[in-house]
């Protein structure tokens, strides 16, 4: 397993659709491996594969920090089909985002689909934490930030702050 660079504000492919994922194959076994690595020794709770430099509908979940008993997750290919009408404002922050941390708007509750690590086909109904993570996270995968989804006072107040983010990582290798 190896460490990734995490990609931050500025960095184009953050703001690029993905492709859909064929086939599980080594190749994505091996980046999600990677990707959970590289979640963990940056403390996050999530990953989207385009925060590492890869444009592909794959994101990770440490379920771990919403539930004990719970190891890291990938969703490829994850589709949002339906939220709840009951909205929760909390605050988040992002791995690509380092040190900004901002209060969102978001369903309580989603219906998710998405292809598990084996290739097994899901359909699933989620709620709280989880579904924060994954909204989060499936945002990344077309290309939108938890700040595009601020008020744009707020986001005008940190564009000082999110300039210094993208002038500071400009580095474009894959591996660290």
């Amino acid at each position: 397993m190896a460490l990734l660079r995490i990609y931050k504000y500025g960095h184009p492919i953050l703001r690029m659709d993905v492709k859909r994922i064929a086939s599980v194959d080594h190749e994505i076994e091996t980046l999600v491996a990677d990707m959970i690595e590289t979640m963990n020794d940056a403390d996050g709770i999530g990953l989207a594969a385009p925060q590492v430099g890869k444009s592909i509908a794959l994101c990770i979940v440490n379920n771990g920090l919403i539930d004990d008993d719970a190891e890291a997750q990938a969703y490829i290919n994850p589709v949002i089909h339906e939220a709840g009408e009951e909205i929760v404002r909390l605050e988040e922050g992002c791995l690509s985002i380092p040190d900004i941390r901002e209060d969102v708007d978001r369903p309580e509750s989603i219906r998710v689909s998405y292809l598990d690590l084996n290739g097994v086909e899901h359909d699933d109904e989620v709620g709280g934490m989880l579904a924060r993570v994954l909204q989060h996270e499936i945002d990344h995968l077309h290309g939108v930030l938890f700040v595009d989804r601020i008020s744009p006072m707020r986001r005008k107040l940190l564009s000082k702050r999110l300039r210094k983010v993208a002038s500071e990582g400009r580095v474009e290798t894959e591996n660290i």
